[in-house]
């Protein structure tokens, strides 16, 4: 076995010690090896992405309450954000995500969120580097409302359809968080997802994208494999072999 195939394994290892409550090794940077819920919920609001999201949903759902009861098909907004979400994540993480900067016209386009991510690649376990950055989340607030009043047929529509947006986004949010948290996984399908995010940070960058559901769209666009065929990639914490 490779020394890459054996960081690997001992870092999977170490973590399914955690969750198992078995871990005796050192403490990393200070960090409870097993945190309780009350404490990652602690934690979670200590960081900017909570609030900046919260308080957009707080004006969505303001306005939504405003606009008046609407049409009945706003309720297949949310129904339909749902049911692709899988996609759009494995999308926004393969395109987005793990963008490797590139000349256009001359210059480097290299965007933040891509920048962010090889450095969460880097140090998983920091948790700052979890988050949507915050000058993101900033320029996304007025950009989602301008997209969303220009798309929808109606004022109503439109607060549903930001409100539904920025719901899931929190949702997206508390569940990487929850992920790169010292929080204990207590339900089959949670330990799932943690596993396989964790094959993605420790196995390879190139499969398991999806983060809020165990491989939906992993599964059936191929990025699923089974982990002991899969050789630990040399470039799973430096993206693209990139400096920081």
């Amino acid at each position: 076995m490779s020394p890459r195939e054996v960081h690997a394994a001992q870092q999977v290892a170490a973590d399914e010690a955690r969750l198992d409550g078995k871990y005796v090794g050192e403490r990393s940077a200070g960090r409870r090896t097993n945190a309780t819920m009350a404490q990652v919920v602690v934690e979670f609001w200590k960081h900017p992405s909570p609030y900046l999201l919260g308080t957009v949903i707080v004006g969505a759902l303001v306005g939504r309450v405003l606009s008046g009861p609407g049409s009945w098909w706003e309720l297949a907004i949310p129904v339909g954000l749902v049911a692709i979400l899988p996609f759009v994540e494995w999308g926004i993480h393969v395109g987005i995500l793990h963008w490797k900067p590139r000349k256009v016209a001359g210059l480097t386009v290299d965007p933040l969120l891509s920048r962010k991510h090889r450095a969460h690649h880097s140090n998983p376990r920091e948790i700052p580097l979890v988050f949507i950055p915050w000058q993101v989340s900033l320029y996304l607030a007025p950009l989602n409302v301008l997209v969303w009043w220009l798309v929808m047929p109606t004022t109503s529509s439109m607060f549903t359809m930001l409100l539904s947006v920025y719901v899931i986004m929190a949702t997206y949010e508390w569940t990487h968080y929850l992920l790169h948290s010292d929080y204990r996984p207590k339900s089959a399908a949670y330990r799932k997802i943690w596993r396989n995010h964790r094959l993605h940070h420790y196995k390879s960058e190139h499969y398991w994208f999806t983060v809020t559901s165990a491989g939906t769209a992993d599964r059936l666009l191929g990025t699923a494999p089974d982990p002991s065929t899969v050789p630990t990639s040399p470039t799973v914490q430096r993206l693209h072999d990139l400096s920081l």
